[in-house]
């Protein structure tokens, strides 16, 4: 039953030190403090029920989507839950289309994390008043009811609702028995953790070595700073996992278009499934030039994780731009709209492998990569969901990776929440962890 009257929301500029270890580098972010603006939303109904948000951050600037999250606080305090759920499409709307705010999107940028970081808080409430893990309350939702929460302005030229409601139809046959797959056997990950680029060499084949014996069998190297340092790494992590293992490398938006072709022509030998972000995330005919030439030489192109929203991603779709999407849980609008864009991602028949790491992005993610296998695209065929073995310590219900798989959350919720110590320590500038750096900083 939902409920409660918004009576109260926070937010906290929450950031780790990763940079200091290298965890988390590539060629475009080189010293990355992983953080992120972390949000609560409490009500005044008796359950006691809070709902937790973030989006992720690299340090710098978290303090503005902060703002951003303040500035957005007018919209949602003193309103009834049970009439944001009821019609989630026009609150979904209402908070993206402010007169003043959209200025500065508008549905993108530093206002549309901070959007993304309320809604999260928004379904974390709404799933925990169910008593259900969010994947759960989607699979379980009416797919007419699931429908009522996107806003198809802007993407109806390619999915319309109707569409949408066949694809949902469809997804009903079998999905009790691919929700028991699920449950017993996870959803299939990839590691990112072993190969970022600020690592020594050393620290890439300890890592992994210990990946392989866990039983990982698909790795991402990060490329695109320097071609024969490219060439070196990439032959090492290839001869360490052998011929049969699937290899993603991952560029963060280094290259030019021409330069992304001639780069990756030099890396194709070491058999990459793909190449992720190779050119600027804005440039959709640049990723479909980029595409369109590796197609020979077997290696798709990715993206996705910082497309600003849904309208990006269509265009992505309709010019053939990607072999495999990648949504992030904290870069588009929430749940709402990474829905439309599994939906749209499922009519051009494009898998969805999803962006995490970062604060929270795996935590966050499982849920809707779940939910797509069961109800959307029922299919594993070239699918996977990345995982970043880092800070998952500090969340209350954190990820459960089994024999490279992600199981399924049993907890009620979106797993967002933090752990208040956690929280407390790592707050900037005041928190206990940064208080002691800066102190040093200052005394250097």
């Amino acid at each position: 039953m939902v409920r409660g009257r918004i009576s109260r929301l926070s937010v906290y500029d929450v950031r780790f030190p990763t940079s200091l270890g290298g965890h988390g580098s590539d060629a475009m972010h080189t010293d990355p403090d992983y953080s992120a603006a972390y949000v609560i939303i409490e009500t005044d109904a008796e359950d006691g029920h809070k709902g937790y948000g973030i989006t992720f951050t690299l340090g710098k600037g978290t303090e503005v989507v902060v703002c951003a999250v303040n500035a957005l606080a007018h919209l949602i305090l003193n309103k009834d839950l049970r009439d944001i759920v009821s019609d989630f499409r026009g609150f979904y709307r209402q908070l993206t289309s402010d007169g003043q705010l959209r200025w500065i999107g508008p549905e993108k940028g530093v206002v549309h994390l901070a959007t993304a970081a309320v809604l999260n808080a928004l379904w974390d409430l709404w799933a925990k008043q169910e008593g259900k893990p969010l994947w759960k309350l989607l699979v379980d939702m009416d797919p007419k009811t699931l429908l009522s929460c996107i806003d198809f302005r802007y993407i109806s030229d390619t999915l319309t609702e109707e569409e949408a409601y066949e694809i949902l139809q469809k997804g009903r046959v079998g999905n009790r028995e691919r929700e028991a797959q699920m449950l017993a056997h996870g959803y299939p990950a990839y590691t990112t953790s072993c190969a970022w680029l600020g690592y020594s060499d050393n620290t890439l084949k300890q890592l992994c070595s210990e990946a392989l014996k866990d039983g990982w069998t698909r790795f991402k190297v990060k490329v695109g700073a320097d071609l024969q340092d490219d060439i070196r790494r990439c032959r090492l992590i290839r001869d360490m996992i052998g011929p049969d293992k699937t290899l993603m490398m991952d560029a963060n938006q280094r290259w030019d278009v021409p330069e992304a072709v001639e780069w990756m022509s030099k890396l194709a030998e070491f058999k990459p499934l793909w190449i992720e972000e190779p050119t600027s995330p804005d440039d959709i005919l640049g990723h479909a030039t980029i595409s369109k030439a590796l197609a020979p030489l077997g290696i798709g192109v990715a993206t996705g994780e910082q497309c600003h929203n849904r309208v990006i991603f269509k265009q992505l779709l309709q010019a053939s731009a990607l072999q495999f999407l990648q949504i992030d849980s904290c870069r588009l609008g929430s749940v709402n709209e990474n829905l439309s864009v599994l939906l749209m991602a499922q009519k051009f028949g494009i898998p969805v492998c999803p962006h995490a790491g970062g604060v929270g992005l795996c935590e966050l993610v499982q849920h809707l990569i779940i939910f797509d296998y069961i109800s959307v695209s029922a299919s594993l065929e070239n699918r996977m969901c990345e995982y970043v073995d880092h800070l998952h310590e500090h969340f209350k219900y954190p990820v459960i990776i089994k024999k490279a798989s992600y199981m399924p959350p049993k907890d009620p919720g979106y797993s967002t929440e933090m752990k208040e110590e956690s929280v407390k320590k790592h707050q900037f500038p005041d928190g206990k962890v940064w208080k002691k750096l800066l102190a040093g900083q200052e005394n250097c």
